[in-house]
């Protein structure tokens, strides 16, 4: 099967859903590289793909191919047989939003990502920082995702953060999924207001306590099983934004 170049022109309305004091800043710079031609091609039929994050995207306590990055590009090489796929991940354990961010400004990273994930908050929640940094430190983390995409949202693919109350460490504590459901709702609010595709996982798992097969050893973070199941939920996602038809 062979990849589909498509030619796409997308009009992107930005209305932010944030009160911070550099709302309109986050705005202009969105809109700035929006405006950008929105075109999906590949380069000698190689596709980029860049994960941001924390210890959910760098997979603590799996093995080195079992993160659902690495598990999304296993997914799509194949469907896609005659692809070549340049993966990079930018996360480490225990990484606020703060801490990605950064990390980022100490990096130089190319602009013509295929496709950006961004899965980022928990140890906001965990390290109880004040909910306002993550309002503040999440649109411009959002931002700085959609430049690496190429300047186009539309390649970019927010996660929901997984609960970790439904693992042996959470003992299922309704306070950490309260707190859990609270960043996700910012962060899905975000999303529909500036029409940026929001890959909802954390009911997967939220079945930690009844399948332990989805928690790792270490008895928090989740196994290579449910890092499969979010990847059944993203591979489409990925497939539409990279143009791929299977006609």
């Amino acid at each position: 099967m062979a990849i589909t170049k498509a030619l796409n022109i997308l009009a992107f309305g930005v209305v932010l859903f944030c009160c911070t004091s550099n709302t309109e800043d986050i705005t202009t710079k969105l809109e700035d590289i929006q405006e950008q031609e929105d075109t999906n091609t590949f380069k000698n039929d190689t596709l980029k793909i860049i994960a941001l994050g924390d210890s959910y995207t760098i997979g603590e306590s799996v093995c080195s191919s079992c993160k659902f990055p690495e598990q999304l590009k296993d997914s799509i090489v194949n469907i896609i047989s005659d692809a070549t796929i340049e993966l990079t991940v930018i996360a480490k354990t225990g990484w606020t939003t703060s801490a990605l961010k950064n990390a980022l400004e100490a990096e130089t990273l190319a602009e013509d990502y295929d496709i950006a994930t961004l899965l980022i908050g928990v140890n906001n929640q965990f390290q109880r920082r004040p909910f306002e940094l993550f309002e503040k430190e999440f649109p411009e983390l959002v931002t700085k995702a959609v430049t690496y995409a190429g300047g186009k949202a539309k390649n970019l693919i927010v996660i929901s953060i997984p609960d970790y109350a439904f693992t042996p460490f959470g003992n299922g504590n309704l306070n950490i999924s309260n707190g859990i459901n609270t960043y996700n709702t910012f962060i899905k609010n975000y999303c529909d207001a500036n029409n940026i595709t929001y890959v909802f996982i954390t009911d997967i798992t939220r079945q930690g306590i009844e399948n332990p097969s989805l928690v790792a050893n270490d008895g928090l973070h989740p196994s290579t099983l449910a890092y499969s199941k979010f990847v059944s939920r993203l591979l489409p996602e990925a497939l539409e934004k990279i143009g791929y038809n299977t006609d």
